[in-house]
């Protein structure tokens, strides 16, 4: 039976990464509104692109990478621009020249699947929440590992069970994170198949291990070979010192003495915004600021507000009046305006000078 990595275009514009072994009757799903979560306040949605797999599990790996890439990436891949798409792809990534010869043929193994795909299947990192209590703060860190291109969550023996109701609306449509969430009994299941496990704390233990910063477990992530594990510990009380001894390194930060006390959300973003950097994701678009105006443009509009001014008995006493007239200068020429922002001023005093009838 073959099984379909597939991209959705909503009516918003935006994209849903999934997988399924029925893509018609899928895509139908989420047009109808049965498929309850992102797409559902977003249809009519459309088939953006799609792969076929020979296993679940390659398929689900695909959509697993997709859902990280930038909009840029996944509209790179919708039409087929290899060349974008490997500018786009990370500097931890690396396409092959035979991979991207065409973009309709089926791969012939797992590992083509994955070279398609521009990334390695085992980059991104697992988050690993360790017997996380309320609902609301699994879908709090669903939200902030979304936000930075984290897909995989793991959840180890969580208070209230799972699924839990809570978590959905605290993910605010990060659906695709808690609908993917693997349960664990312990934390070693959770782990068995990672070759590099952090724990976050910032609590001094009494343990010997390499200690870095969320910056610099970024940077040996995105370079290791294998599955890595960040490991979240409960709300109450973070991670116990024997959930902190399977761990390889200690990811810690800089912090209050006096109030070291973050919440699950916002451990996750640190580290996963500082994992995000090394990524290809969308940033706002970079602007340059219009030079400042002439200098002929800006003695116009001191000129024309030192005019409007004199008559109003603003320059007194007289022996202050060169004094005056410096700092009404140096005021108006500290902003460094731009030509717009000057005719716009100048405007603003015309408009004030010879006030239009109402």
């Amino acid at each position: 039976m073959p099984f379909h990595a597939y991209l959705l275009r909503c009516s918003d514009g935006s994209y849903y990464a999934g997988h399924t072994d029925q893509l018609e009757v899928r895509v139908q799903q989420h047009n109808s509104g049965l498929i309850a979560g992102y797409t559902s306040s977003r249809i009519p949605v459309e088939l953006a692109w799609s792969e076929q797999f020979m296993t679940r599990e390659d398929a689900f790996t695909a959509e697993r990478q997709i859902k990280g890439w930038s909009r840029a990436k996944k509209e790179a891949l919708i039409r087929g621009d290899w060349a974008a798409l490997q500018r786009l792809a990370s500097r931890s990534t690396v396409l092959r020249d035979e991979d991207l010869s065409s973009t309709s043929s089926a791969m012939s193994s797992p590992q083509d699947e994955r070279n398609l795909m521009g990334t390695h299947p085992m980059k991104e990192p697992i988050i690993i929440l360790v017997r996380p209590q309320l609902g609301e703060n699994i879908g709090k860190a669903a939200r902030a590992m979304l936000n930075f291109g984290l897909t995989e969550m793991r959840l180890v023996a969580p208070r209230d069970g799972w699924p839990n109701p809570s978590a959905g609306p605290a993910a605010s449509g990060a659906d695709i994170v808690l609908e993917n969430a693997q349960v664990f009994d312990t934390l070693e299941e959770a782990i068995a198949d990672c070759a590099h496990v952090y724990a976050t704390t910032v609590r001094r233990r009494d343990l010997v291990k390499p200690v870095v910063t969320p910056e610099g477990a970024a940077r040996e992530i995105v370079s290791a070979q294998g599955r890595t594990a960040i490991l979240f510990g409960p709300e109450r009380s973070g991670l116990e010192t024997d959930d902190v001894a399977v761990a390889r390194s200690i990811i810690t930060v800089p912090i209050n003495a006096e109030f070291g006390s973050l919440n699950l959300a916002q451990a996750v973003i640190l580290v996963a915004y500082e994992w995000s950097k090394h990524q290809a994701l969308a940033s706002p678009p970079v602007r340059d600021l219009d030079p400042p105006a002439p200098q002929s443009e800006l003695d116009g509009l001191i000129a024309h507000l030192e005019m409007m001014l004199d008559p109003t008995g603003y320059f007194f006493p007289p022996h202050r009046v060169p004094t005056t007239r410096r700092t009404l200068r140096s005021v108006l020429t500290k902003p460094g305006w731009n030509a717009n922002e000057v005719r716009t001023l100048r405007g603003v005093l015309s408009a004030l000078q010879n006030p239009r009838p109402k």
